[in-house]
C-alpha cells in the first residue's frame, strides 16, 4: 500500500520553515508527503524539499486574530483529506497549542495513524500520543517529534533548514547587508528611527543595503532606506514574492532582521543572521538556527517569556539598547568588509 503522510503546521511563515528538517525524515520514511498550511505558511511549505503538495486551511484553533468556526470549511477540508488518500498524519504544533481539534477534524476524514504532542487526554484521537520535547532550537523539536513518530531523519542530512534549489536569479550583487525591517508583531519590532540609524551607518561604512518587506510594509522600507547613501541602498520591500526574497537573502553577506520569518528564511538558505532578539519568546529555541548568528537585545528584560504581541514594558527597552554601532560590529563580525566589497 502505497503510503501517504500529511504534516501538519497551520501558523506562520517562520514556524513553516522550522518544520523542513521533520517534514524530510517524513518524505524519507513514505511515498508522498502533503503539508496541511495555515494562509500564512502556505508559500513556506512550497519552498521544503520533500514536500509533494500542499493544502490550506485557515484554521480557527491556531490563527490569532481567529476565523469563525463555518461547519462547510471543516466540512471541506475533510473531503479534501478523505479524496487525497491520506494513510497517516503527523500534526506539528508549538507548545502553546493543541493537536486534538486538528486530530479530531482527521479521524472525522478517516484518517487510520495520527500523531502528536498532546500533554492532554486525546481519547482514540490520537494513535501516538507524544511528548513534548525538551528546551532546544526549534527545528530540533519538531524534528524529535517525527523521529519519536517513527520518521528518522535518513543518514547523510545534516538536519538542519533548508529550501528547494535552484532559486530564481535576481539583480541584487552578491555581497549586500539585507534588512528586513518588518515583524508581525510589535513585542518584536525594532523601532524605525534606530532601523535608519543602522542603514545609515552600514552604507556610511561601504555596505550595499538591500531593504526588504512584505506587502503592508512598504511605507516603512521606503522610509528606512531613505535614510541610507542612495547610491548604495536599494529598497525591494513589497516587491518580492517569498522565492524571489529567498534568492536575495541567499546571496547576501548577512541579513539584519528581528525574529520574524525572513530570519528563519535566511537560515534555511544558509546566510548568516543579525537577529534583534525580543525575548517574549525563548532565543534557545528561535533565534536562527544553523547559520553563523548574533543575537542582541537584552534576553533578561522584563518581557522574557510573555510571548506578548504588544510591549509590556514602557519604552520597549529589550530592543531600544541596541545601537546601531552594534549592528555595525556584529554584521562585521559576521562578514568582514574586504570579503564582501565587490
Amino acid at each position: 500500500m502505497t503510503r501517504h503522510a500529511l504534516v501538519v503546521r497551520l501558523d506562520s511563515m517562520g514556524d513553516m520553515l522550522i518544520c523542513g528538517p521533520a517534514i524530510r525524515a517524513v518524505a524519507a520514511t513514505v511515498d508522498r508527503v502533503t503539508v496541511l498550511a495555515g494562509p500564512l505558511g502556505r508559500d513556506a511549505a512550497g519552498l521544503l524539499p520533500g514536500v509533494d503538495a500542499v493544502e490550506t486551511f485557515a484554521a480557527p484553533w491556531i490563527l490569532n486574530p481567529a476565523p469563525a468556526v463555518r461547519a462547510a470549511d471543516l466540512d471541506a477540508l475533510a473531503h479534501r483529506v478523505r479524496a487525497s488518500g491520506i494513510t497517516e498524519a503527523l500534526i506539528l504544533t508549538s507548545f502553546h497549542q493543541s493537536a486534538l481539534p486538528t486530530a479530531l477534524l482527521l479521524r472525522t476524514a478517516g484518517v487510520d495513524r495520527i500523531a502528536a504532542c498532546s500533554e492532554d487526554y486525546p481519547g482514540s484521537l490520537l494513535d501516538r500520543r507524544l511528548t513534548d520535547p525538551p528546551d532546544a532550537p526549534e527545528p530540533l523539536r519538531m524534528l524529535a517529534v517525527a523521529e519519536a513518530a517513527g520518521y528518522p531523519l535518513p543518514a547523510g542530512d545534516d538536519g538542519r533548514l533548508a529550501v528547494r534549489r535552484p532559486l530564481p536569479g535576481t539583480d541584487v550583487p552578491a555581497g549586500a547587508v539585507v534588512v528586513h525591517p518588518g515583524t508581525s508583531a510589535a513585542a518584536r519590532a525594532y523601532p524605525p528611527e534606530r532601523w535608519c540609524a543602522a542603514v545609515g551607518r552600514l552604507t556610511a561604512a561601504g555596505r550595499p543595503v538591500v531593504v526588504t518587506g512584505g506587502p503592508g510594509e512598504t511605507d516603512l522600507g521606503a522610509r528606512i532606506a531613505a535614510a541610507g547613501d542612495p547610491a548604495r541602498t536599494t529598497d525591494l520591500s513589497g516587491r518580492l514574492s517569498l522565492t524571489a526574497t529567498a534568492a536575495v537573502l541567499d546571496r547576501a553577506a548577512v541579513v539584519v532582521a528581528a525574529n520574524t520569518g525572513p530570519a528563519h528564511l535566511a537560515a534555511a538558505v544558509g546566510t548568516p543572521v543579525v537577529s534583534l532578539f525580543a525575548p517574549v519568546v525563548p532565543a534557545l529555541r528561535w533565534a536562527p538556527y544553523g547559520v553563523p548568528t548574533v543575537v542582541l537585545g537584552d534576553q533578561h528584560a522584563a518581557c522574557r517569556g510573555t510571548r506578548a504581541t504588544t510591549c509590556p514594558v514602557p519604552g520597549h527597552p529589550c530592543l531600544t539598547g541596541i545601537t546601531a554601532d552594534e549592528i555595525v560590529a556584529a554584521v562585521d563580525a559576521l562578514a568582514p568588509l574586504p570579503a564582501v566589497v565587490r
